[in-house]
């Protein structure tokens, strides 16, 4: 029996996907649930399960850009499975070709819906909210050659940008050897090689002398999305940015003081997104229009403090959602953070994980940004943004002294925060950073005390 593989609903306003890679070969045998390609969405990369076991026949091509409900592949359920019930391993002249860079092929465009039995695809990928970069795949005709398993061709999304953005030479590539199905390279393969010291691993491509070369790649879907919530964002609102700074000397002290006892009770270090996760929530629920979404004649305010965290991958930028970081200790916050980053990082981020954020946080500090101007995150209404840690000549009670100062900044939508309100939200923060002891409630212990 045949079985059709069709590409399945995938969410409500995703109509079509690209088949960024196959994870198995053509004429395998695959088990049920045994996930067999990859589809790279606006927002995620999908890993698409089989629905009943037997050999696979490839229709869709890799790159191939597909609707919702077009033909995949074909799978023969009548083919047993062979000795001992693995998939065989693939052979020189099983091996799947090279790809050539060149346009994606058009959908096939059938047009058939999708079967009801038809697994839906296990999210592996992560995307921004409004921001994020993806490595494109480009799809064309077939090399001569067969790719080797240490080609690009032959690397998951993942591992390919990630050599990419190591800079690894074809030779470097070359060294690396892949643990995946039928030798792919996976993400894990070179960031171990890099470790063990691969030569050249950290070095920058140089430009050749008086090279006029061009490179021509297909824009991923996910860049294609970013492009156009970003200039969205600003000709749909009215957004203006303001600055601060604030001496982050009180709370790296109090890190010093307790970090290790800290990560020995709960297993997590102390880092500065919990501080700054902290304040953004007490003085969120001080300043609700800043924590508020506008649509045209509607305000919809929100009681709870989602906190979207910018988070750079080897895939670009990808903005993961804190839930109720409101109600969450200090170490459970630190804690919700570097699970999200890591999830980030190895591409195993859910759809559900990136939406829904009512305020966000990027630290551009971490690359050395000293200033910027960050784009809010639609439909937020603000996004703060943190910057490099620099000691810094100040003036203090009429003396200058050096301090460790972090200039802060606030992008908000002027048709729903206005000015006073902007400033004021950002001076909260400033206050509760240099004086810790205001996090536990948002304002200073002792006014709470005398009710002032």
């Amino acid at each position: 029996m045949i079985i059709e593989a069709r590409v399945p609903v995938i969410g409500e306003s995703i109509n079509e996907v690209t088949l960024s890679q196959w994870l198995v070969e053509d004429g395998d045998y695959v088990k049920i649930d045994q996930s067999i390609c990859e589809f790279e969405s606006d927002k995620a990369t999908l890993e698409f399960p089989a629905e009943k076991a037997g050999k696979i026949s490839f229709v869709a091509k890799e790159g191939q850009d597909l609707k919702i409900g077009d033909l995949v592949a074909k799978i023969d359920t009548s083919v047993e499975a062979p000795a001992g019930g693995e998939a065989p391993a693939p052979t020189p002249e099983s091996a799947k070709p090279a790809a050539a860079p060149a346009p994606a092929a058009a959908s096939n465009g059938n047009g058939n819906g999708v079967p009801k039995s038809s697994p839906a695809p296990a999210a592996s990928g992560a995307s921004g909210a409004g921001a994020g970069t993806a490595a494109g795949s480009g799809a064309g005709a077939a090399a001569p050659a067969a790719a080797s398993a240490s080609s690009p061709a032959h690397a998951s999304p993942l591992a390919a940008a990630i050599m990419a953005d190591k800079g690894l030479s074809t030779a470097q590539i070359a060294q690396i050897k892949g643990s995946g199905p039928g030798g792919r390279i996976t993400k894990s393969d070179v960031l171990k090689a890099v470790e063990q010291g691969l030569p050249g691993a950290e070095a920058v491509r140089s430009l050749k002398a008086f090279s006029r070369e061009q490179n021509t790649e297909k824009t991923s879907r996910l860049r294609q999305t970013i492009a156009k919530r970003l200039v969205a964002v600003k000709n749909q609102t009215a957004m203006l940015t303001t600055f601060n700074e604030v001496d982050m000397g009180p709370v790296m002290e109090l890190r010093t003081q307790y970090k290790e006892a800290f990560a020995k009770k709960h297993g997590v270090n102390l880092g500065f997104m919990s501080f700054f996760t902290r304040a953004c929530c007490n003085a969120l629920h001080e300043f609700p229009a800043v924590n508020a979404y506008l649509d045209e004649k509607e305000i919809t305010f929100h009681d709870y403090c989602d906190i979207s965290i910018a988070v750079s991958t080897p895939r670009g930028l990808v903005v993961p959602v804190l839930r109720n970081a409101e109600s969450l200790a200090m170490h459970e916050i630190e804690s919700g953070i570097k699970d999200l980053a890591i999830r980030a990082r190895d591409g195993k981020l859910s759809l559900e994980e990136m939406e829904g954020g009512t305020f966000t946080i990027t630290n551009g500090g971490v690359f050395g940004s000293l200033m910027s101007t960050p784009i809010i995150n639609s439909p937020q209404s603000a996004i703060l943004g943190m910057h490099k840690i620099e000691d810094r000549p100040v003036a203090v009670n009429g003396q200058v002294v050096i301090r460790s100062m972090m200039y802060l900044a606030l992008s908000y939508d002027h048709r729903i925060i206005d000015g006073k309100e902007s400033v004021s939200f950002l001076v909260r923060v400033k206050e509760q950073l240099e004086n810790p002891e205001q996090l536990l409630f948002g304002k200073d212990p002792v006014e709470l005390l005398l009710e002032l």
